[in-house]
């Protein structure tokens, strides 16, 4: 927090319930320095008024005390062109020479994003806060594997997996509702809010697999077109709930023409949306299957911004491989090996197209191989050439 000569304002991003206002917290209590920490949500209109009192009282403090105070404001994006003002205030702290280290948080990743896109470049850096993985969850909860594949990566959500019931109603009106409500459908774009719920409806009970345009139109009840569920796809994304991967080839072009292969950011949104219990996803070979699947992929977006990869996925013909994996110096194909039946050859066929690529498999046996428990412990990060 207190990285010498790094004045960049730090905002914290990622889903909902995912810890990051806890994370802030601790970290400060973990460190000997002055803090002024407030949140948006502690009042009941926050304005612009409100930042800068706020912001000043942080300054006093810095100057009465000589010393580096640390300003975290929580729930930021509450603050109506808070984005601006933020900008302006950090502009005026370097010219007095009162380098307060400004840390932003919120529970709407999507509108905190949002607001860094509408305003000046250069000022922001990102800190992200992903769902957490099967080693955080192992280490805090207890988790064995399938109950990682269950109930995924929302810390809040853990202390209801004693019961399912309780715990599918927190994940869905305490995760999935917010988010919807009141991250996606604020932006102004959102035209047909009941087709964009419909949509993550669809796109969690189908994480995981292909689903073309034309097909989910045919799925849903709203007379909507491509384009549009193509941009809410892309809202849902930018939520870290539910995403498209496209299909991998070494043209942007043909990447963005590609039907989408549906992914949820965390597997517990699946049987969420499907009302689905953890017997009958867990025994069930091609249920379990889609869920294995769903959280190679999930981890595979976790780890995506931090190593500077893409994720998509390959198929040709009948010939399929899972996911690729891919930056400017290494192409890495994935199979998992998830228990449900999928046609053969696909990743040799995929490396007879493209023979320098890597290969690893999930869940297989022999070299270029890990378990799928290695996997999602990052054990084998290192061995696919991403680590």
């Amino acid at each position: 927090m207190l990285e010498e000569g790094n004045t960049l304002i730090q905002v914290v991003v990622g889903p909902r319930q995912t810890g990051k206002s806890t994370m802030i917290a601790q970290a400060l209590r973990g460190l000997d320095v002055l803090a002024h920490s407030v949140s948006a949500d502690d009042i009941l209109a926050p304005t612009e008024e409100w930042l800068r009192d706020e912001r000043q009282q942080a300054r006093n403090l810095q100057r009465m005390s000589h010393s580096p105070v640390i300003l975290v404001l929580d729930e930021v994006q509450k603050v109506k062109g808070w984005p601006n003002i933020v900008k302006g205030l950090w502009d005026a702290d370097r010219r007095d020479f009162l380098p307060l280290k400004v840390f932003l948080s919120g529970s709407s990743s999507l509108l905190l994003r949002k607001g860094l896109e509408d305003s000046p470049k250069g000022r922001f850096e990102l800190i992200r806060s992903p769902h957490w993985s099967y080693r955080e969850c192992a280490e805090a909860f207890g988790f064995t594997l399938d109950d990682f594949l269950f109930f995924g990566g929302f810390p809040g959500a853990a202390q209801f997996s004693g019961d399912e019931r309780r715990w599918m109603s927190y994940v869905r009106d305490s995760i999935i509702e917010p988010t919807i409500s009141k991250d996606v459908l604020e932006d102004e774009e959102v035209r047909k809010p009941a087709l964009l719920r419909s949509l993550f409806e669809l796109g969690a009970r189908f994480s995981a697999q292909e689903l073309s345009y034309s097909k989910m139109l045919g799925q849903l009840n709203d007379a909507g077109n491509t384009t549009t569920l193509a941009h809410y796809l892309d809202l849902l994304s930018k939520a870290r709930v539910l995403c498209g991967l496209p299909k991998f080839h070494p043209k942007e072009v043909n990447r963005r023409k590609s039907s989408p292969r549906l992914m949820v950011y965390d597997t517990s949104l699946m049987p969420a949306a499907m009302g689905r219990s953890r017997e009958l996803l867990l025994s069930d070979s091609e249920l379990r299957g889609h869920l294995v699947e769903s959280a190679v992929g999930a981890h595979l977006l976790a780890l995506a911004p931090q190593h500077g990869f893409t994720v998509s996925w390959w198929r040709e013909g009948t010939s399929e491989v899972d996911f690729v994996v891919s930056d400017a110096n290494a192409i890495v194909a994935i199979e998992v090996k998830s228990g449900r039946m999928k046609p053969l050859g696909g990743m040799a066929a995929f490396l007879k197209e493209y023979p320098k690529a890597l290969r690893l498999v999930v869940g297989g046996t022999g070299p270029g191989s890990c378990t799928l428990e290695d996997f999602l412990m990052d054990r084998a990060l290192a061995s696919w050439g991403m680590g």
